[in-house]
């Protein structure tokens, strides 16, 4: 098998920068080896428009890089990319390192999903304790079972977000610590913007449309009354009410439009440091916001 091209963009620390090496994952999880096939350039890859071709890839590298032996989601479940997963980890264990912030990390995602990936790549690489949260009781109970399959229980726990459009109240607990939060916030305003986003994303690779919703995620995993800016205004609100509680909160915001408005919603709450990390995956450019009410 032939790698793919090496991806030298990513964080100097990912696992993921020299590319794929099929040769090595289809060892690590066999199934994959169904999906693999050439591409245009001759170099192995899979059809990343097939949701099963894309699971295997995921679980290969969640056992070959991260100790995951036992991974699924349930059909239709958002299957994220790993090296992007990875990168804002990295970057943001860079974040807490450069502030005197690196050990005993305790880390909170919001929107943990049904997949788990943050938690499972933060635990492996930085041995960081990890709290996963999400309003999804099935998504809840698959991270549960990679948890327990893998014997993951001392570092990764659940909780489940009791009022849906809340960020922060309900999960964290009255005098709780927390070293960082990460999310990957919901970026459509509406299922109807969601089909066209996946719809988009169809033609982008070559295929044509499905009447499903979308070939990864969930309603909840992608939709948002206001969308993406609306769910960073809430989010930023309520971090102000437990800035004593968190060292530091991030976010991925996926349309850089949305950075004025993070910017002056973070202004508005006081925020007494805020910074802006830009990461770049081949061709896709993305980056987190973080920011602190502790001196």
């Amino acid at each position: 098998m032939k790698p793919a091209v090496s991806s030298s963009s990513l964080h100097p620390r990912n696992l993921h920068r020299n590319g794929y090496d099929f040769a090595v994952l289809v060892q690590a999880h066999p199934a994959l080896a169904d999906y693999v096939r050439p591409n245009t350039y001759g170099d192995d890859s899979i059809d990343f428009a097939n949701p099963q071709a894309v699971k295997a890839l995921n679980h290969a590298l969640l056992r070959q890089y991260y100790g995951v032996a036992v991974w699924d989601i349930p059909k239709h479940y958002l299957c994220p990319p790993i090296p992007g997963r990875a990168d804002y980890v990295h970057y943001l264990a860079d974040v807490l390192a450069a502030h005197g912030h690196a050990q005993q990390v305790r880390l909170l995602d919001i929107g943990t999903g049904a997949n788990l990936v943050y938690p499972l790549i933060a635990a492996h690489a930085y041995k960081w304790q990890c709290v996963g949260v999400d309003i999804d009781a099935k998504a809840l109970r698959n991270a549960q079972h990679i948890i327990e399959t893998n014997g993951l229980q001392q570092q990764i726990s659940l909780r489940q977000q009791p009022h849906p459009a809340s960020i922060f109240k309900g999960v964290i607990l009255p005098g709780e610590q927390f070293t960082v939060t990460l999310c990957n916030p919901p970026f459509h305003a509406s299922a109807a913007e969601a089909q066209a986003g996946t719809q988009r994303k169809w033609r982008g690779l070559g295929k044509r449309p499905p009447q499903a919703l979308n070939f990864g995620g969930q309603a909840n995993e992608l939709v948002y009354a206001g969308g993406e800016a609306a769910f960073l205004q809430t989010m930023i609100t309520e971090s102000r009410q437990f800035g004593k509680q968190c060292v530091w909160f991030s976010t991925l915001v996926s349309k850089a439009s949305n950075l004025p408005l993070v910017y002056r919603e973070l202004k508005k709450v006081q925020a007494l440091a805020v910074n802006t990390v830009e990461m770049e995956q081949g061709q896709k450019q993305s980056r987190f916001v973080v920011w602190t009410f502790q001196q």
